[in-house]
């Protein structure tokens, strides 16, 4: 299918960036113009950029039980909008500059679960919020037996404390329902399954 935007990368001149911070995360400021849908070109515009690089994500299912793995970790930035910032995700982890995604999620797969991951599928990838940062997640499903996953996980030097939730999969949808669940890579995960979960036979 044909793009539905006119414009592409060659309608965007990017003059300068500058890196304005830089520690755990790196914030580049972007001066740039670009093309205008009316015609012409924009004056100069600086935007702050949060380049944290790209990372993966991955839902372990069992089609025998019909149930999923989800973890459970503080996070510090649901602080601000939620009465407990303790949160239900998929598993996941930065790429670090590795292109080899489905590497990415066995090696967070056996950090923060304990699990060994074979047969991975590709749901999709999607910009996080690119207004704001230039990552993108990559998203995978694992059809993987949970009938011994359990336990408490994750690198002690890079403060993780992360806990193991194996859930029916109808359990898991109403807590996204009910908006226990809102953290967007689990959301979409979530509903990805859902939409496929009838084919996945012939994808796995």
């Amino acid at each position: 299918m044909k793009p539905l935007s006119q414009f592409s990368k060659q309608d965007v001149i990017v003059s300068s960036t500058e890196t304005i911070f830089d520690r755990f995360f790196k914030i580049h400021l972007y001066e740039f113009e670009h093309a205008l849908f009316a015609g012409g070109r924009s004056g100069p515009i600086k935007r702050e950029i949060l380049e944290r690089g790209h990372a993966v994500a991955v839902l372990p299912y069992d089609p025998k039980t019909d149930e999923v793995l989800l973890i459970e970790q503080i996070r510090i930035g649901a602080l601000a909008s939620k009465s407990s910032p303790w949160l239900l995700e998929c598993i996941a982890g930065m790429a670090e500059g590795s292109e080899q995604f489905e590497d990415v999620a066995r090696k967070e797969a056996k950090e923060e679960a304990g699990l060994d991951l074979d047969k991975l599928i590709y749901m999709r990838s999607y910009l996080s919020s690119p207004g704001g940062t230039t990552e993108r997640l990559y998203l995978y499903l694992a059809l993987a037996d949970l009938s011994e996953a359990s336990g408490i996980y994750g690198l002690a030097e890079e403060g993780e404390d992360i806990k193991v939730h194996v859930l029916p999969f109808q359990e898991a949808m109403a807590r996204l329902e009910s908006e226990e669940i809102d953290n967007a890579a689990t959301v979409i995960s979530l509903q990805w399954l859902a939409l496929n979960k009838s084919r996945i036979s012939t994808l796995g």
